[in-house]
């Protein structure tokens, strides 16, 4: 029997699998809108055999984009791109999530198509950014990051209330998992971190301070979104920079998500100033044990990320309690069919696994 390949139950969702896809940014959509692109982009994951999907970085307002060619769920536009896409995917026995964001003082860019470089807030396809402080995430790099204005206390309950309203519209598309993004430097995670939040207010000082940010989003979050549903939150677990957040700062956190209801938390890492990568640097691999830390030390499931490729090393995530579900994301890119590919090496049953159009050609069995 293949762990990798057993079904997962939290709530009333069930996974069929334990294999998962990360939220990669597309750059395809058009003042937030899907397109045909993900349609046929996340479509293919679904009838490769995947057991949960997570749909891309999805802004929860305009101006909380990270590019101006980045998905949004705020108006009843998204919705509807989204509804039939979503339909079809489950209609291959897929789980699908959406991971809902606040790009912060990172927003405002050119897609990564186009190099990814800063907008200005006076450039037609740029807007004005926001951040725990004044402070530019790179004044110095190379992609001439502008400073962002400091969210004032009156203004944070706004920014709370449309990742509320994006729950709501998560919940009329369809989805079985909502997630609220909390990693790599935007704002709920700028907010978290002493590496960007000096603040001196409710909203800074020590853990408790800059996570009430997180925490009240959460709790808004979690009063629109059903019980029966699962609710997760991506950390970054470790900021990979001395003076930034720590492993046990994150178990403190995650025990604090916990009690407000998150059923579930996605582990990544870095990300919060340009010399902490490491979400895509030397430290990736670091993280799905750190998951397996979280895990042990909070009680709730993970899900385990970071450059993992290779079936076995998947399998031992999940027989090691690690991780209850693993997500992959470049990898998917590459092979769309990963998981029919990792069942016929770790000796699975294949037949669930890939849709019946392809299985009969491919043999499965």
């Amino acid at each position: 029997m293949s762990h990798l390949f057993t079904s997962l139950k939290i709530k009333d969702v069930t996974f069929k699998n334990r294999v998962g896809m990360s939220p990669m940014c597309q750059y395809s959509s058009d003042d937030g809108v899907a397109s045909d692109w993900h349609m046929v982009h996340l479509g293919s994951r679904a009838v490769g055999g995947l057991g949960f999907i997570m749909t891309e970085c999805t802004a929860v307002s305009q101006t909380g984009r990270i590019s101006q060619g980045c998905a949004g769920l705020w108006a009843q536009k998204h919705v509807d791109a989204l509804k039939p896409i979503v339909d079809f995917q489950k209609s291959y026995g897929t789980v699908m999530g959406i991971q809902i964001s606040h790009s912060g003082r990172k927003g405002s860019a050119a897609t990564a198509l186009e190099g990814g470089s800063h907008l200005d807030g006076d450039d037609p396809k740029g807007w004005e950014t926001i951040a725990p402080t004044g402070d530019a995430f790179d004044p110095d790099g190379t992609r001439l990051w502008k400073a962002p204005r400091a969210l004032l206390i009156s203004e944070i309950a706004d920014i709370q209330n449309q990742f509320a309203h994006s729950a709501k519209l998560a919940l009329e598309v369809g989805y079985d998992l909502l997630e609220v993004h909390c990693a790599h430097g935007y704002l709920l995670h700028s907010f978290l971190t002493p590496l960007v939040n000096t603040r001196e207010d409710a909203y800074g000082g020590g853990l408790k301070g800059r996570a009430k940010f997180l925490l009240e989003t959460v709790e808004k979050v979690r009063a629109v979104w059903p019980e029966n549903k699962v609710l997760s939150v991506r950390l970054s677990v470790h900021d990979f920079v001395e003076g930034g957040l720590t492993l046990e700062d994150t178990v403190q956190v995650g025990l604090w998500l916990k009690a407000l209801g998150v059923d579930i938390l996605d582990c990544s890492g870095g990300g919060a100033v340009p010399e902490a990568r490491g979400a895509i640097g030397n430290r990736t691999a670091e993280q799905p044990d750190m998951a397996g830390e979280l895990r042990k030390s909070t009680g709730l499931p993970m899900m385990a990320v970071g450059g993992i490729t290779d079936p076995h090393q998947a399998e031992a995530l999940i027989a090691d309690a690690k991780a209850d579900i693993v997500l992959l994301g470049r990898e998917m890119m590459r092979n769309p069919h990963w998981p029919f590919d990792a069942a016929k090496t770790l000796g699975a049953d294949t037949r669930h696994v890939l849709a019946e159009q392809y299985g009969f050609f491919v043999g499965a069995s």
